[in-house]
């Protein structure tokens, strides 16, 4: 089973909600990585999500732009990404994806890329420039290989929904608010009805991202999906800290109450 789904249905049983770690892969190099995402889960992350540097990404917002120049100057590339997971892999079975922008998938070609993923351990690919209309070229090779394709639904797709979050594997990413990614104070007050309507819509998990950044807001949307995505003020908090392992694993043990 893959780990993601195996991941999703443990916790169901244990009535908790998952928390899903996100680190941008070279940031501040690629050499830490690995011992940033294994802090990540000695803090407490069930599911960890890593990052490919993209130079045009549409859906992130000015921390994670800047955590992939930073990683773009250290001389990263997508080879070396997937040397960091291996290493990841020789000491944890944390579930992995990447969120990946598609031109890099499509430069390595779908089956090729799917194919390294597979062989390194990734279980899940997040593509956020991915349309619906055009997931199946990608689909048919990471159905093969049991990688899950996570489809995004945002609260303006509203009838789509149900098509988008038709998969049967893995889980549906709920962006929680319009806009990119980033620390945010204030969410749109129909944010909870708009995650029972897809919850309604699906027999799969939801996890819910975009903008949480403390441990208020990790218990809040815990109420309502079944994981919780943290990705800007992780990126901010290895950028502040040089990529301190042991300060990854305080921080997220705070957002995890793993503490």
């Amino acid at each position: 089973m893959n780990r993601i789904t195996a991941k999703f249905e443990e916790l169901k049983k244990a009535d908790k909600t998952a928390f899903i770690g996100y680190v941008t892969a070279g940031d501040p190099e690629i050499e830490k990585t690995a011992e940033l995402v294994l802090a990540m889960e000695q803090g407490g992350a069930d599911i960890a999500e890593i990052g490919i540097p993209y130079s045009d990404p549409l859906a992130d917002g000015p921390v994670i732009q800047d955590a992939a120049l930073r990683a773009f100057e250290s001389g990263i590339c997508v080879a070396d990404i997937f040397a960091c997971v291996k290493r990841i892999r020789e000491k944890s079975d944390i579930p992995l994806l990447f969120l990946v922008y598609y031109n890099t998938i499509f430069n390595a070609g779908n089956e090729e890329f799917t194919s390294s993923c597979k062989d390194v351990g990734i279980d899940g690919l997040i593509v956020p420039d991915l349309p619906m209309e055009e997931r199946d070229e990608l689909k048919v090779y990471t159905d093969a290989a049991d990688i899950c394709l996570v489809p995004l639904v945002a609260p303006t797709s509203k009838e789509r929904v149900k098509e988008i979050a038709h998969e049967k594997s893995g889980f549906i990413y709920c962006v929680s608010t319009m806009g990119v990614t980033g620390i945010r104070d204030e969410f749109n007050e129909n944010v909870t009805e708009y995650l029972k309507d897809v919850k309604r819509q699906t027999n799969l998990p939801i996890a819910v991202g975009f903008g949480i950044s403390n441990r208020e807001k990790v218990k809040f949307f815990s109420q309502y999906a079944d994981g919780v995505i943290v990705g800007s003020a992780i990126v901010k908090q290895v950028y502040e800290t040089g990529g301190d392992p042991e300060a990854l694993k305080s921080f997220i043990s705070g957002l995890t109450n793993n503490n």
